[in-house]
């Protein structure tokens, strides 16, 4: 039996949608998050040396980080769904929007939910400053950094309906959290409506409202 270390507001919910869309058996193992850090509860640990979500536990084997559960999952209980075949340009696509999803889209989000951070919550006495440089942060390197990639992904929404293809993919599953994060906090507005396209079409899927209502509430922090 597949068990899913399901941490709440986590990439772990990709996950469940993913077994969702296989119609693999699994079962959920809920994590709350820490009320004052926000992070992930020591219990993880036990699961994974990391202590972060996902992670999922089948048998003896232990996977970790989205990209590798999701190749692992679908190699193991695709059965030939939600991958492209060997050899194809849509399974390049397909393993480029893999790792581009965690290797390139999410650092400069994380990055700006950093610095938005810094520049409203720094100590009163010190906020002028940590604010300013936050500011220029953003100003330089984030926003630029974020618009370029929106662009990016929306001229490549432009020839297909997925990101691979023509066929709905794990590639999507993986690259929905950053977009999801784009939308609540990184300027995914109405400058790329192919990608708000794509999350209108991914949230009315029947496997992602399955996968929301097992998984419990979801809200990304912003």
């Amino acid at each position: 039996m597949i068990v899913v270390h399901h941490l709440e507001n986590s990439r772990s919910q990709r996950i469940l949608w993913l077994l969702e869309q296989l119609g693999a058996p699994y079962r959920i193992e809920h994590y709350k998050r820490d009320p004052v850090t926000m992070l992930a509860p020591p219990e993880l640990k036990a699961v994974h040396p990391l202590g972060k979500s996902p992670v999922i536990t089948e048998g003896e084997t232990v996977v970790a980080e989205s990209g590798a559960i999701i190749e692992y999952l679908v190699e193991r209980h695709g059965q030939g769904r939600l991958r492209p075949p060997e050899g194809t340009p849509e399974r390049l696509r397909y393993n480029f929007w893999l790792h581009f999803a965690e290797g390139s889209a999410m650092p400069p989000l994380l990055m700006k939910l950093v610095a938005d951070s810094i520049e409203s919550r720094s100590p009163w006495i010190v906020r002028p400053v940590a604010a300013g440089i936050a500011r220029k942060m953003k100003t330089l390197l984030v926003t630029p950094n974020l618009e370029r990639q929106l662009a990016f992904m929306e001229s490549e929404l432009g020839g297909r309906p997925w990101f691979a293809g023509e066929e709905f993919s794990g590639a999507d599953i993986q690259m929905s959290f950053p977009l999801e994060a784009a939308a609540a906090r990184g300027g995914l507005d109405a400058r790329y409506p192919k990608l708000q396209e794509f999350l209108g079409r991914i949230h009315a899927r029947p496997a992602w409202r399955r996968a929301i209502e097992k998984g419990g509430p979801y809200r990304l922090m912003g």
